[in-house]
């Protein structure tokens, strides 16, 4: 009977786009992506620690809360999950109690995180950047007022997967550059991509790095083609941050 009435208020709040395991009830069991973010998550969960010793967490677009969820089971202290999606944010409260794991869980953007008036060990900000109109504000905001130390990033990438380190500076007759398939991209989606009117700017690998970069952050790994584990680091000389 216990699995019936779990089965039935899952479905209730469907659809899931995260397949959260709730005893033998799975939240997403088709999933077109399979078992989805588990098998993502499998890649590179070596990089956060297994003990985030009462380290707070902030998780950006947390939607069902997997990733939220996951922290606290790795011992972080205060966890704290936004999205702007009420039902999201109800999936995550319902998977968060039946799993008896306590988790805060806000509606808010992540142009608003400067409201929070605090910065957190580590911020996951995993699927969000292609989905904002105005990504780099977004990061020099999150660089700025919520990263204290570490930042899980993951970001849709398209186009060459090459990188390199582009100049200081170009000359305004040079053009050649901009041709090079190792050169940072973004791809403006003007309508939509995989059916999505929110997915807004695809970059290639060496923009997905540039950016990083440009708002302060230093690569410290890159276990999953996606997917970066960085520290806050010193900004570019040329970078203001940016006005509340």
């Amino acid at each position: 009977m216990m699995n019936l009435a779990l089965k039935r208020r899952v479905t209730e709040l469907g659809p899931w786009f995260q397949n959260i395991r709730l005893g033998e009830v799975e939240t997403a069991p088709d999933h077109f992506l399979g078992d989805y973010p588990t098998f993502k998550w499998e890649g590179f969960k070596h990089v956060v620690p297994e003990n985030l010793g009462g380290r707070s967490v902030l998780d950006i677009g947390c939607n069902a809360g997997f990733y939220a969820l996951e922290m606290k089971r790795r011992n972080a202290g205060r966890v704290l999950g936004i999205d702007t999606d009420p039902r999201y944010l109800e999936q995550a409260r319902f998977a968060a109690a039946h799993c008896g794991l306590e988790v805060e869980f806000r509606q808010m953007s992540v142009y608003e995180v400067p409201t929070l008036g605090e910065t957190f060990d580590l911020v996951l900000f995993m699927g969000v950047l292609y989905h904002l109109r105005h990504p780099l504000l977004a990061l020099d905001l999150l660089y700025e007022h919520a990263v204290g130390d570490l930042m899980l990033f993951q970001c849709l990438q398209r186009g060459d997967e090459r990188t390199n380190l582009v100049e200081d500076d170009y000359d305004f007759s040079e053009w050649a550059v901009f041709d090079k398939p190792d050169f940072p991209k973004l791809f403006f989606v003007e309508n939509r991509y995989a059916a999505d009117p929110t997915n807004w700017f695809i970059p290639n690998k060496a923009a997905v790095e540039a950016m990083l970069r440009s708002s302060g952050f230093a690569v410290e790994a890159n276990p999953e083609r996606e997917v970066y584990l960085c520290r806050r680091d010193s900004r570019p000389y040329m970078v203001e941050p940016p006005p509340l």
